[in-house]
């Protein structure tokens, strides 16, 4: 005997149905970047006075601004990915080149030697923010504005002790410089453009980062601790673990761009980086990291970046007054945040019942 199974009216279970690509491409954190860095674009390059600005040359320029902010931004997003700030990474941009900067020209150091010294003390910064955010179960914002203030005091005090004044010079004098001068602060040509070396560092970190986030179970992790710390913990994932190398790969990252500045500049000033944390926090929320923790990308803190060098170079080339760059980067954040809640609450709501 042959049974018949209706299976026409049987509905499709949501869980085992496919997703349109377009609502994919919807679901993308830095979705809305994207559209804000295209549109900056188009609105500088027709505005640009100079002609410049959608070239090589204006290219050069842009990315020069960006690649520094970007490098720390793509670890302050993971960092936010995992429900976590920190706010001493620009002050940390400028401690970890006076330090290369002292350790060179006071003490003799190698400028190698120098710069693994500087990256480590910047992961033991990073591992006591850390350890103090989870241990003292303090918001992450009030530890590292204590280390922020803490890290500002003792850049000014001892440079200005050991030196006499607010700056370090000379490091252009130490042993190994050429070297460590061509892998962290060299130009590169590009269609006869002068590059500099670190968009290169920003792109290969860029790509790190990335895949760190969605290829390993490290990247599991962090969206699991940043969407919900308790029931992260009962599945087993090391959340204490987690937070505190994200704070050590933060200020490694910070602690790396001020490598590069002193090698650049010959030198560093005291008050160095100061301000620049809430451009590297402006670059991952506009790429799509949540405030709170568990969405956002590495790539959209990268596009984050962009937009600031876009604005940074844009304005002086359309000849606009310089004096409103912080309130049009203030536009930039409220309006790719509105765009990347709008798409993603849409591109939710798009789904088929």
């Amino acid at each position: 005997m042959t049974f018949l199974t209706e299976t026409s009216n049987i509905k499709l279970d949501e869980r085992v149905s496919t997703t349109p690509w377009y609502l994919k491409v919807l679901r993308r954190p830095e979705l809305g970047a994207l559209i804000g860095a295209v549109a900056i674009f188009l609105v500088f390059a027709f505005s640009d006075t100079t002609g410049n600005f959608a070239t090589l040359e204006g290219a050069a320029g842009w990315t020069d601004f960006a690649a520094p902010v970007g490098i720390v931004a793509v670890f302050v997003a993971l960092l936010m990915i995992g429900g976590e700030f920190d706010l001493s990474t620009g002050v940390m941009v400028g401690t970890a080149g006076l330090l290369a900067g002292l350790l060179i020209t006071e003490w003799g150091m190698n400028v190698w030697l120098a710069i693994v010294v500087t990256l480590v003390f910047a992961a033991i910064v990073g591992f006591v923010n850390g350890m103090l955010v989870v241990k003292t179960k303090l918001p992450s914002f009030i530890v590292t504005l204590g280390t922020f203030f803490v890290l500002k005091g003792v850049n000014l005090a001892v440079t200005k002790g050991i030196t006499g004044t607010v700056r370090v010079s000379g490091v252009d004098q130490g042993d190994g410089y050429d070297s460590a001068q061509a892998l962290f602060a060299s130009t590169i040509s590009i269609g006869g453009t002068t590059f500099q070396i670190s968009v290169v560092w920003w792109i290969l970190l860029t790509v790190i980062a990335t895949l760190l986030l969605t290829r390993t179970v490290f990247g599991n992790w962090i969206f699991a601790v940043g969407g919900d710390a308790n029931a992260a913990r009962n599945a087993g994932v090391p959340v204490d673990r987690t937070k505190i190398l994200l704070f050590m790969m933060t200020a490694v990252a910070a602690a790396l761009v001020g490598v590069m500045f002193v090698l650049r500049l010959k030198g560093m000033q005291a008050g160095q980086g100061v301000g620049q944390e809430f451009y590297y926090i402006i670059a991952a929320a506009v790429g799509g990291c949540l405030l709170t923790g568990g969405a956002g990308s590495a790539i959209g803190a990268s596009i984050g970046a962009l937009i600031m060098g876009f604005a940074a170079v844009g304005i002086p080339y359309a000849l606009w007054d310089q004096d409103w760059v912080s309130t049009f980067l203030g536009v930039i954040l409220f309006s790719a945040v509105l765009i990347n809640i709008t798409i993603s609450r849409r591109a939710q709501g798009g789904r088929k019942k």
